[in-house]
């Protein structure tokens, strides 16, 4: 899909609390009632068009959830991974956090980065695997060291970036074992963590591999 299309799509779930409803069925309003543990944020960076663009200008909110039955309407409803142009992310993040590393709740932490290259067909299920997995809290059962998942779209691969509130190595160490599992990597793919103190460095070094 083209860049304005994949905009004029997300801009039909525009951000307001009462967007999930008006994207559900009259039957699925009344059946919704598995709350998740927090409330998540869609975000969405489109491609620079103009070099006048800052950061700021291409990422903004979609729109939010609260329950598993809203999750699946607005996945249901947006552009999938393989539709999106090249140069664009989606984020989803816990609460009111944004998906940048300046963010208070992301400052002190990292993310654990993953590339998939070429032409994949499994990552629209990955991509689905990590997004269930966090909002789900399987992979951070009990600490909510977990911010955020990120996938993003570059020339020949896709990305995927957990990102955490700390640089804590206890929790992450068992943190990247699970994200493992969930993308089905095995003993020879690499996982790395990156701090996001080093992310201004010109050539960041993972701080951590599995």
């Amino acid at each position: 899909m083209s860049v304005d299309e994949v905009t004029q799509k997300l801009d039909e779930t525009k951000l307001n609390e009462d967007t999930p409803k008006t994207i559900l069925s009259d039957s699925t309003q009344f059946e919704y009632k598995h709350p998740l543990n927090t409330k998540w944020t869609l975000w969405y960076t489109k491609p620079a068009v103009d070099k006048s663009e800052s950061w700021s200008d291409l990422l903004r909110p979609v729109t939010s959830f609260e329950t598993v039955e809203e999750f699946w309407a607005i996945f249901k409803n947006i552009p999938t991974p393989i539709d999106l142009p090249l140069k664009s992310d989606y984020h989803v993040f816990r609460n009111d956090i944004r998906p940048e590393w300046e963010d208070e709740a992301n400052s002190k932490g990292g993310k654990w980065s993953f590339q998939v290259r070429g032409k994949n067909n499994n990552v629209e299920e990955l991509w689905m695997r990590s997004l269930m997995a966090v909002i789900g809290e399987t992979i951070d059962e009990d600490e909510y060291q977990i911010n955020g998942v990120v996938l993003s779209v570059r020339k020949g691969t896709y990305k995927f970036a957990l990102w955490t509130k700390s640089e804590d190595r206890e929790p992450l160490f068992e943190i990247g074992k699970k994200f493992k599992q969930v993308l089905k990597l095995n003993d020879e793919n690499q996982l790395e963590f990156f701090p996001h103190s080093s992310a201004n460095n010109k050539h960041p070094q993972p701080s951590i591999t599995l």
